[in-house]
This record gives C-alpha cells, sequence and structure tokens, in this order.
C-alpha cells in the first residue's frame, strides 16, 4: 500500500483539479433559472438539502470505492451482496441505455478478478467496483444525472493515472464517486477522507458556481460555506462509518428536485455549465 499523503486530500478536493469539476453547477444553474435560487439564503437552503441527499450518497459511494481497494483481504472476484450471499458472477447492468453506450463492455465479465498496481501494491476489486457502479447508477433516476457523473469519473481517471501510474478501473467511465474512491485509495488516503472531500465537494462546487451565476459576494459565500463545516464532517462521519456495508446497502436518500433539476437543464438551450 502506497503511504498516506495529507498533500493529496487537500489536491483531490482542490476545484482547480484538472478533472472537469468546474464546468459542472451541481444544479444550481437550473435552480437560479427557475428562481427557486436567488439570494444567499437560497443558496443555503439549497447547499443544506443537496449534502443531505447527494452528499450523503455520494461519500457513501467514495468511501466504499476507497476501502474497497485498499483492503488486502478484498476478494474482487466474489463481492458479499444484500442478501450476504457470496456472488461467483458480477452484477448485470442497467438496460436503460443502448447497449453501444453501457460503461461495462462485454470483456470485464471476463476479466481478472483484480488489478494490482505492481509499484504501489493496491488492488483494483473488479467485480466488487462494478458492483458498487451498478448500485450507484440504481441510485440515480436522471439520465441527465448519470452522463454527467461518469463524465466527471472519466475525466478524475484520467487526472488520477497522470499522478499516480498504474491505476486501472473496469468500468470506464465510472460514476465521479466510484472514480473518486479508487484514486483515493491509490493517494495512500483512508475511506474517511474519501467520504470527507467528496462531501466537500457536493457543496463547494455549487457555491462556486452560484457566485458566479448570481454575481453573490465571494466573502459572503465563504462564509457561508464556512457555517456549513459541521454538517460537512457530519455527513462525511455518517458516510465513511456506512461505507462498510455491502453495496445495495449503502445509502440511497434520494433529491427528486435535484432529479427534474437536472433533465430541465439538460434540455436549456443556454446555459454556461455542463451540468
Amino acid at each position: 500500500m502506497v503511504d498516506a499523503s495529507r498533500a493529496a486530500l487537500l489536491l483531490l478536493a482542490d476545484g482547480r483539479l484538472p478533472a472537469g469539476g468546474h464546468a459542472h453547477s451541481g444544479g444550481i444553474e437550473a435552480a437560479t433559472v427557475d428562481g427557486s435560487v436567488t439570494d444567499l439564503a437560497g443558496l443555503k437552503r439549497f447547499l443544506r438539502g443537496r449534502l443531505a441527499t447527494t452528499g450523503l450518497v455520494s461519500a457513501a459511494f467514495a468511501a466504499a470505492a476507497c476501502r474497497l481497494t485498499r483492503s488486502p483481504h478484498t476478494d474482487g472476484n466474489l463481492p458479499i451482496t444484500v442478501s450476504g450471499r457470496l456472488s461467483a458472477a458480477p452484477p448485470q447492468p442497467l438496460s436503460d441505455r443502448p447497449s453501444s453506450d453501457r460503461p461495462y463492455p462485454e470483456e470485464i465479465a471476463t476479466s481478472a478478478s483484480s488489478d494490482t498496481d505492481a509499484a504501489g501494491g493496491v488492488t483494483t476489486p473488479t467485480r466488487a467496483i462494478i458492483e458498487l457502479d451498478v448500485e450507484l447508477d440504481a441510485r440515480t433516476p436522471s439520465p441527465a444525472q448519470r452522463s454527467a457523473s461518469r463524465a466527471q469519473g472519466r475525466a478524475l481517471l484520467r487526472a488520477g493515472r497522470a499522478a499516480w501510474p498504474g491505476l486501472s478501473c473496469p468500468v470506464p467511465a465510472p460514476h465521479h464517486p466510484v472514480a473518486f474512491g479508487l484514486v483515493a485509495a491509490h493517494a495512500g488516503l483512508s475511506p474517511a477522507d474519501a467520504a470527507l472531500a467528496v462531501a466537500y465537494g457536493t457543496v463547494s462546487g455549487p457555491a462556486s458556481a452560484a457566485t458566479r451565476l448570481l454575481g453573490l459576494d465571494p466573502l459572503a459565500v465563504t462564509a457561508l460555506l464556512t457555517r456549513l463545516t459541521p454538517a460537512i464532517d457530519h455527513t462525511a462521519a455518517e458516510a465513511a462509518a456506512l461505507s462498510n456495508h455491502p453495496p445495495a446497502d449503502l445509502p440511497a436518500t434520494t433529491a427528486p428536485r435535484l432529479e427534474l433539476l437536472a433533465e430541465h437543464h439538460h434540455t436549456a438551450t443556454i446555459r454556461m455549465f455542463a451540468s
């Protein structure tokens, strides 16, 4: 296992990381367009709601991916399912996309059970990671949200491979939290670290976008994020504690409002952000 680096946590949580995060508003652009967020008070409500729903789910899946990758006892060939039984085959992908667009190519089913970075000794448990990705897909009913998450996951993997050569992922375009957990493990970070960074990104990204979209005072937005830090810490701690559960038992808190905003934004003719 590679040595842990506290600086790596700062690097992965930095909005300047070239992983495409700056191009996504997390739903805040659509919320400003429909008038549901117009000022700092509205932004506060939006961020609290996003943290309690999408934030918890994303942080838990990132922590789980990191835990599975770091654990020397992980059997990537036989992940534990929600029933507690061993599954000898990888879970089947959702069928809501054309077969050519699915991120689970046929060869994954016959691939090796794990991939190892010989330099760092980090193992990627292939089938367990696929199961995580499938479960997160099931928790993301909005096609626009799924597309945005996978685009960010693919971009994060590119940045991660540049920083930590040898990093592998069995899914070509994984959901962003799953990719984040993999990269965090290769960076030597803990599941708690992964959960904290993802929980923070859940609010910091939309907050930055809102500053530009609404012309808010950056100092006031920074103060708002500061007041949210106890909630971020709490969400990350809860996510990390839940991350050792089977993938099917991970949090599934829904946010219908965010899903609707994502679909509305996707069909908008004029937009500043990709999502």
